[in-house]
């Protein structure tokens, strides 16, 4: 948190933000999911994307928030805010992002 200080008052641009690539998915799949729906998907929404179980996305929540690049209100559905820029995300497939929608409805 110093070093982000410092840097801002040195005038240097903060450095990017650290995640592995899995977590960079589910953090661009978020930002697009927001961007979509105008609110923030549920971590079912998540779970049906990535095909994974409840449990896993729940970590994968979780581990976001404890390194700090995702913000949520416990007990408050659909409370996911990103903390960081959508510029330095990964982008996703376009036609398997349409498609995850598509078969929502």
């Amino acid at each position: 948190m110093n070093r982000k200080m410092n840097q801002l008052l040195d005038g240097q641009p903060a450095a990017p933000p650290h995640f592995t690539e899995k977590q960079g998915q589910y953090l661009a799949f978020i930002w697009a999911y927001s961007q979509i729906n105008e609110r923030a998907p549920a971590e079912r929404d998540l779970q049906r994307y990535f095909g994974v179980t409840l449990p896993s996305v729940h970590q994968m929540v979780l581990s976001l928030e404890r390194a700090g690049l995702i913000r949520r209100k416990p007990g408050v559905a659909r409370s996911i805010e990103l903390l960081i820029s959508h510029n330095c995300l990964p982008t996703l497939q376009p036609n398997q992002l349409v498609k995850s929608f598509v078969q929502r409805y």
